[in-house]
């Protein structure tokens, strides 16, 4: 069986003595897709920050593996309209994200430039990198940040609601590219999202959360839980 990447056991998050997130056991595995969903303040933003060692934890434990240690987790956030004018170059975009790999290195490696190369190849965007971030679709955009994510690391990947603003054929198309990491390269992937139902037929896994875990476990029995009908809207 394959040593988790991280693994909570019982685990609290919270701010200045009041626990947001409470009693949260799970784990995620090599090649896992587990979404986290739940209501607006049920704590997903809570839970992502101590995942990814933003917050410690008040009580409980949370382990990293090894391997995540020293490789690290490749993340991407909301977009800000901010982020989405950066006015830099698609290269620009995905080999920042290597800054992690540097050290006290002040330049960017010969090995950090063919990374970067070889995820824009992999998220087919090696032909947009000089284009300016800011002037792609949405989806170009989307693509442009998972490769980032991949120079971070590619054992774990964590998207905080990848698909808001995107139209229904781009969120298709992401999808299918985290579909085809996660199968094809392996890589893990940890989903915050409110499009569950996509959840249903995407991951493995599904945590509902609202401040402690309603339902952890297979994606495909979540439909059939009382707290999966509630919030599917009655679908059978």
């Amino acid at each position: 069986m394959n040593e988790p990447l991280l693994k909570c056991e019982h685990v609290d998050f919270g701010y200045e003595n009041y626990d947001v997130v409470r009693d949260v056991t799970m784990e995620i595995v090599c090649g896992d897709y587990l979404c986290i969903v739940g209501a607006n303040g049920s704590g997903k933003s809570t839970l992502m920050k101590g995942l990814l060692g933003l917050l410690k934890p008040t009580g409980g434990t949370i382990t990293f593996s090894e391997e995540l240690k020293r490789a690290g987790i490749g993340y991407l956030p909301q977009q800000t309209p901010a982020q989405r004018d950066f006015p830099a170059t698609v290269r620009e975009v995905v080999l920042s994200g290597c800054l992690g790999r540097l050290g006290l290195r002040p330049f960017y490696s010969q090995r950090e430039w063919t990374l970067a190369k070889t995820n824009m190849e992999k998220l087919g965007i090696l032909a947009l990198k000089d284009a300016c971030y800011r002037e792609l679709s949405g989806g170009q955009k989307q693509r442009v940040l998972i490769a980032r994510a991949l120079c971070a690391t590619d054992s774990l990947l964590v998207l905080d609601e990848p698909i808001t603003g995107l139209d229904p054929e781009t969120t298709q198309d992401f999808y299918h590219v985290i579909r085809h990491l996660n199968r094809a390269e392996g890589v893990a992937v940890l989903m915050v999202t409110h499009d569950i139902h996509n959840v249903i037929s995407q991951a493995k896994k599904v945590l509902h959360l609202n401040q402690t875990v309603l339902y952890y476990g297979p994606a495909e029995a979540y439909r059939d839980t009382a707290c999966g009908r509630e919030f599917l809207g009655g679908e059978e």
